[in-house]
C-alpha cells in the first residue's frame, strides 16, 4: 500500500495534500479516481482499510486544509463549512474532473452532498459512510454567532500536547474514537509530526472552534433535495446518523440505505463489509 503524498493542489489559496490508495504508485494522466473525503479531525489515512478492501479501484484520499499533511488556512481565515466545498470544486477544475464517484465519511459526506447539490456536473455517484443530511442549528442564530465568536477569541494553547512516541499519540486519539489501536495508529502515522519535544498532532487547533453559523433545517433539506446523483448511505448502528434516517431519507431523490453493526468509523473497523456493500451498489 502506498501511503505517500501524491500531489498538491496549487495555484489556489489553499494547497491540499493527497494519498494515493489501492496499491497504486501513481495515477495515469487523465485518469479519474474515486475521491475520498474524510471526517472532521481525521485525515486521508482513514480510508486505507477501505482501499485495501476495494483493491483495484483507483482511490485518491485528500487531507482537508488544517488536517493531516495539508497546510493550515491563513491566520486571518477560519474553517467555514462551505469553504471545504470550494476546495473540492477548485481541485476538480484544476484536474479537469467531472462525474466523479465520491466516498465521504461524516463531515466529508456532508461536503460531498453540498458539492453534488450545487455542482451536479462534478458528481456521478455519492457514497455516504455514516453521514446523512447536515449538522443543523440546535440553538438560535444569535446564540450560535455569540458562541462561535467567543470560541474564536479564547487564547489557543501556546503549545500543543506532546506525547513521548507515536503509540502514545495514537492512544490519545483512541480515547476519543470508536475504533481500536490499529486504526488509531493509521491516523497517527499520517496525522502527527515529531520534533525535539516529542510527537504532536498536526491538525490546526482552530478546527475546534465552534461554528458561527449552522444551516437551518429548511436549508439542509433544500440542499439534499437538489442532489441529482444516486446516493448510497451506509449507516452504522452505533453512529450518530441512524437516528436521523426516518426524518431525512425522504429529502433525497435517489437514496439507497444500508445499515451495518458498528460505530461511526465503520469504514475502518468493518472495511470488508462496507466495501462489499459499495461493490454491490455500484
Amino acid at each position: 500500500m502506498d501511503h505517500s503524498l501524491h500531489f498538491s493542489l496549487t495555484g489556489y489559496k489553499n494547497s491540499m495534500q493527497f494519498a494515493a490508495l489501492a496499491n497504486q504508485q501513481h495515477f495515469n494522466d487523465g485518469q479519474t479516481p474515486t475521491l475520498c473525503l474524510h471526517g472532521w479531525q481525521d485525515n486521508a489515512a482513514s480510508f486505507i482499510p477501505l482501499a485495501n478492501a476495494l483493491a483495484g479501484t483507483p482511490m485518491l484520499a485528500l487531507d482537508f486544509p488544517g488536517h493531516g499533511h495539508s497546510p493550515y488556512r491563513s491566520d486571518d481565515a477560519h474553517y467555514y463549512f462551505f469553504d471545504w466545498v470550494e476546495d473540492i470544486v477548485a481541485l476538480c477544475q484544476q484536474q479537469g474532473w467531472q462525474q466523479l464517484t465520491i466516498i465521504g465519511h461524516s463531515m466529508g459526506g456532508m461536503v460531498a452532498t453540498a458539492l453534488a447539490a450545487a455542482f451536479p456536473e462534478l458528481v456521478a455517484r455519492l457514497v455516504l459512510i455514516d453521514s446523512l443530511g447536515f449538522v443543523t442549528a440546535e440553538i438560535s442564530s444569535s446564540e450560535q454567532l455569540r458562541q462561535g465568536i467567543v470560541s474564536r477569541l479564547k487564547s489557543a494553547p501556546k503549545l500543543k500536547p506532546y506525547y513521548p512516541d507515536l503509540a502514545a499519540a495514537a492512544r490519545a486519539r483512541l480515547s476519543q474514537g470508536d475504533f481500536g489501536m490499529q486504526q488509531a495508529l493509521l491516523l497517527a502515522e499520517r496525522g502527527t509530526v515529531s520534533d525535539q519535544h516529542g510527537v504532536c498532532w498536526r491538525n490546526d487547533y482552530r478546527l475546534r472552534y465552534k461554528s458561527v453559523h449552522r444551516l437551518t433545517q429548511n436549508q439542509a433539506r433544500e440542499l439534499c433535495q437538489a442532489v441529482q446523483a444516486p446516493v448510497l448511505a451506509v449507516l452504522a448502528s452505533g453512529g450518530p446518523f441512524s437516528s436521523k434516517l426516518e426524518e431525512v431519507q425522504s429529502w433525497y431523490q435517489k437514496l439507497t440505505v444500508t445499515q451495518i453493526t458498528g460505530g461511526h468509523h465503520c469504514h475502518m473497523t468493518a472495511a470488508c463489509e462496507v466495501a462489499r456493500l459499495i461493490k454491490t451498489w455500484l
